[in-house]
């Protein structure tokens, strides 16, 4: 049954992102939502319920472990606040719990922040040495999430062909789109030259093959849609949105069955948001994307996974420009996590975000022309879980 169209997101803002030294956690988080707040047309009061997405709370920043990081800068208090944490699918995983609060029929108008504060540590309170420090006293020893991945983009040349160029071009073709978002964190476009000559990270993906470190923030309005007709002509509605957990966050690479080209938690949360949607060609149904692109590899195993093409095909898509502005499904027309950045919490909201200002014609010189439905999926774990929304207007 799904959600039956029953939530309409009303409002949708993000801030700049970016090496944001000059905000605290509570400026971006107050920035972001009461920008999705005005896009609504609505006063903090009118919200019933709301959902704060920060998966690294205490790491960075002195917040985000708990609701009271959205209630203090909002001023929000006497309702219902839950902060949701689930690695990078952390955001999209807050729009879920929001969406079917309401769809259940328990508020009638919620609030959704993702954030993350991600730049004000030094070298060792990185993400890369805390994974070290504090994780598994065995697997974590020399794992960082360019190495994992990397198995996989070795695994992936191994059964379908070298992609090193493919990778490339889903490099240039971020970059490309970044540069042309007043909100990326990246704003400059790359050669395919450049991704290939850059420097070694973790074989045989480079440096710009790899998503940065940001700070962000995005804010979502939801309603159910009977409300949203009262307060606005212009809502987008979702009608699927789902997750999957497929495996632990240690030994996900311990799986024998797992093929190392593709990840089980994409392919199982996009079916359960499709079968809701009703969806079932998303390669012709979906008008734009926003997927989980970490690394350049990423994206190429997403458009399988995905379903917008079959396996080893995802290198043809990015060759005959598929996926870029102007082609029949252009992909992370932000500049996606390689170009925009990747505030851990942040994204799976900010992706929700630009898919709804597509949706509403308002993406500048990124609009893709006629977009009536789209879809926005984050992945994290890495890799163990995943979350896919479908959007329409």
């Amino acid at each position: 049954m799904g959600l039956s169209g029953e939530v309409a997101i009303i409002g949708a803002g993000a801030i700049k992102f970016g090496e944001n030294f000059t905000q605290s956690y509570f400026d971006m988080v107050e920035e972001a939502a009461r920008t999705a707040l005005a896009d609504a047309g609505i006063e903090p009061e009118r919200v019933e319920a709301a959902w704060l997405g920060t998966c690294y709370a205490y790491d960075y920043t002195t917040e985000g472990n708990a609701g009271t990081s959205l209630a203090e800068p909002l001023g929000l208090y006497g309702i219902p606040i839950s902060r949701v944490a689930n690695y990078c699918a952390t955001g999209m995983d807050a729009v879920r719990n929001a969406a079917l609060a309401i769809a259940a029929g328990e508020y009638d108008v919620a609030l959704v922040v993702g954030a993350e504060k991600m730049r004000d540590v030094e070298p060792r309170g990185s993400l890369v040495a805390q994974h070290v420090e504090r994780g598994h006293p065995v697997y974590a020893k020399g794992r960082t999430a360019p190495g994992q991945f990397a198995l996989l983009a070795t695994r992936y040349f191994e059964v379908y062909g070298n992609a090193r160029e493919e990778m490339a071009l889903v490099a240039v073709k971020n970059h490309a789109n970044g540069a042309l978002n007043p909100r990326a964190h990246f704003q400059k476009p790359v050669t395919v030259e450049q991704v290939l000559n850059a420097p070694e990270v973790a074989a045989p993906l480079g440096l710009l093959d790899c998503c940065p470190t940001t700070d962000g923030a995005a804010a979502v309005v939801l309603a159910r849609t009977s409300v949203a007709k009262q307060i606005t002509d212009r809502y987008a509605v979702i009608r699927g949105i789902s997750l999957a957990v497929t495996s632990g966050y240690f030994n996900a690479q311990f799986d024998p069955t797992w093929g190392f080209t593709g990840f089980a938690s994409t392919q199982k949360a996009a079916a359960a948001a499709y079968k809701q949607a009703g969806i079932t060609d998303p390669r012709r149904e979906i008008d734009v994307a926003e997927v989980h692109d970490c690394f350049t590899i990423t994206e190429l195993l997403n458009y399988e996974d995905l379903g917008f093409c079959g396996p080893g095909e995802a290198r043809r898509l990015i060759r005959e420009g598929v996926t870029q502005l102007g082609g029949d499904l252009p992909v992370n027309t932000s500049g996606g996590l390689k170009a925009c950045g990747h505030p851990i919490g942040a994204s799976g909201v900010r992706m929700v975000v630009d898919i709804v200002d597509q949706l509403w014609g308002r993406a500048g010189k990124r609009q893709v022309a006629g977009a009536r439905t789209g879809l926005a999926h984050t992945l994290g774990g890495p890799g163990a879980v995943a979350s896919v929304a479908v959007i329409s207007a």
